[in-house]
């Protein structure tokens, strides 16, 4: 990736954000497109220097443009209308988002002909597992609109490598965390309700994710551009090991130096239909990517504590608050 110029849609998000730095180590030239509505810029703070922001829509038109300017051969494609709760409320957003604003930006890498793109999408489309571990050939049964709406964004990916010869990787994340989270998700909002005093509440505690940290993400996405995977083809990125939301919050909470903790269920947490286990099988990631998840599920909840408490006990996601 050294002096390759890339862009990352999403790239002041959560994830954007870990693989922008990611491709800073690799000393390439990065460009971030993002319109900030969830994305913030704090998130590249430390590092505004080293890349080339621009505020934009991945529905807009200026997508192309960008992409044209700065004269872009890889493409990692994060924007998307992420956080399932929303999804009920405006299915119709996470469909303009996440299925058209996928092919717009596939039909710009089409037209100026960019070298490869990987294409984000989420560990939701397989549903409740069928069974443990996870692999890319396991049914995809999503259990809500966002899931649909990723599901949908990744088929356009498989048909336009096919039917536009558009070079395109879909990798599926599961249950990524760690700092600078732009979505009240269930590990900030741990955090969040446990550096306020030692009762939660929580929805399904019972449900199982595998936990993953956002900088083995962002490694393995980053590891897809010096592969052998097929054009169109999935890569899993998880690590093997889930955990119930309850297991979670104990953990959680010893970190916090909580000696015990209250959990109460609150009934508007609960999902209408909600997936109970994902457990991911990264085989194929290890055999193509030669990636391992390094960062421990300890670590990792250590880390993103510790830059919690150093970011003024404030997630950017409570700016709506």
């Amino acid at each position: 990736m050294k002096e390759e110029n890339v862009l990352v849609t999403g790239g002041a998000g959560f994830i954007g954000s870990a693989l922008v730095r990611e491709l800073l180590k690799r000393n390439a030239n990065v460009i971030v497109y993002d319109n900030f509505l969830y994305g913030d810029h704090s998130n590249l703070r430390g590092i505004e220097n080293r890349i080339q922001m621009v505020n934009g829509d991945v529905l807009s038109w200026k997508l192309y443009h960008t992409i044209k300017k700065y004269k872009v051969k890889y493409v990692f494609h994060l924007a998307a209308e992420p956080y399932i709760p929303r999804c009920y409320d405006n299915p119709e957003k996470f469909f303009d988002v996440n299925v058209k604003g996928t092919i717009n930006t596939l039909m710009a890498c089409k037209t100026l002909d960019v070298n490869l793109v990987v294409h984000f999408s989420s560990s939701e489309v397989y549903g409740t597992a069928q069974y443990v571990p996870m692999d890319e050939k396991h049914p995809t049964l999503p259990l809500s609109t966002y899931a649909v709406s990723k599901l949908a964004a990744d088929r356009i990916c498989f048909v336009f490598s096919r039917e536009h010869n558009i070079p395109v990787v879909i990798v599926r994340p599961f249950n990524c965390y760690g700092p600078r989270e732009t979505q009240p998700y269930v590990i900030p909002e741990i955090i969040t309700q446990l550096s306020r005093g030692n009762t939660l509440k929580l929805g399904n505690i019972e449900a199982k994710r595998d936990f993953t940290y956002v900088e083995d993400i962002a490694r393995g996405a980053v590891s897809v551009m010096k592969s052998d995977i097929q054009s169109g083809e999935v890569v899993n990125l998880g690590s093997n090991k889930a955990y119930s939301i309850k297991k979670l919050a104990h953990l959680v909470g010893e970190i916090m130096d909580h000696d015990d903790i209250e959990i109460e269920i609150e009934e508007s947490r609960l999902r209408p239909l909600d997936v109970d286990i994902l457990q991911c099988d990264y085989s194929k990631a290890k055999k193509y990517l030669s990636w391992e998840p390094e960062v421990s599920i300890e670590e990792g909840l250590k880390n993103t504590v510790k830059w919690y408490v150093e970011n003024g006990n404030r997630w950017s996601w409570e700016r709506w608050l």
